[in-house]
């Protein structure tokens, strides 16, 4: 029996009990499997996905959604990969159609690389902003006189409270896994107020910085210093384009740029909330 195109196989949803299914799929286009990562994204988010009828998975994505849950404010479109195998044959353009039919009149974002933009151009997704990686091991030096601790379960409102405030929508569902998902989850503080929060999360050798929040660019490194304190392995992180000196900080204190990513919108022009105040994501793949 000849094996099934691609374009006729049904797309489901995904549940976290396909995390390891689309670690290998990332294996397979030679990205890092990153299953701690997908395991949040499943967890809080909708994956969608076509099965393989020879294992695996031929295609995956994850949308997660913030704001009222009968009318999303925002979705995140992130980790969109086709196996190697079925690559060039339509199936990508085929599933994000699916996710745009699915997601019908909500505003969507993603951060697309140079090899992905051109696909979610021809969609209608307009460029609104760019991200900055940056990679490295933070050298010691001064750093700004701004008080850090490590956040505590009182501080979870006032965090929440100032996350909305900043990104424009709600997150909770996605934030409140912060605590177990991330290895560190600092705060700022001046006079008894949480002025700004970040976390570091574990992804293969790295902690990715994100979400990273704050009430100015020198309260931002010191969160970003504090992290470094307190962890062995180098740090990565996106950081919006518009905060240059902040990425000049990072880059004289050892962390290299890596890549490009193009911050992009459909069905609105910009994203919400206070991006002066929004230095770097919890993750490109949920924004």
């Amino acid at each position: 029996m000849p094996t099934p195109f691609p374009a006729s196989l049904p797309i489901r949803r995904l549940t976290p009990r396909d995390r390891t299914a689309c670690a290998d799929l990332s294996e397979d286009r030679g990205w890092p499997r990153e299953e701690h990562k997908w395991g949040l994204l499943l967890a809080a988010g909708t994956g969608y996905g076509v099965d393989d009828p020879e294992g695996g998975l031929v295609t995956a994505c994850v949308v997660t959604e913030y704001g009222p849950a009968d009318r999303p404010d925002l979705a995140a479109i992130g980790m969109v990969l086709v196996a190697e195998r079925h690559a060039r044959q339509g199936v990508g353009r085929r599933l994000m159609r699916h996710v745009l039919s699915e997601m019908g009149a909500t505003p969507l974002t993603l951060h697309a690389t140079p090899y992905g933009r051109p696909l979610y151009e021809e969609l209608g997704f307009k460029t609104a902003g760019r991200a900055e990686m940056v990679r490295g091991h933070l050298t010691p030096g001064h750093d700004p006189a701004v008080l850090t601790r490590p956040a505590t379960a009182e501080d979870l409102t006032s965090i929440l409270r100032l996350d909305d405030d900043v990104f424009g929508t709600d997150r909770t569902h996605i934030l409140t896994r912060l605590p177990a998902f991330a290895d560190q989850l600092r705060v700022a503080e001046e006079n008894d107020r949480i002025t700004g929060y970040a976390a570091a999360w574990p992804n293969m050798d790295t902690h990715v910085v994100g979400p990273l929040i704050a009430r100015d660019t020198q309260t931002a490194k010191a969160l970003i210093a504090s992290l470094a304190a307190h962890t062995d392995r180098p740090l990565r992180t996106d950081i919006d384009v518009r905060h240059a000196e902040l990425l000049t900080w990072a880059k004289e204190r050892g962390l290299a740029s890596i890549a490009f990513n193009s911050v992009m919108t459909y069905g609105t022009p910009e994203l919400p909330g206070d991006w002066t105040r929004r230095f770097a994501p919890l993750t490109v793949a949920a924004t």
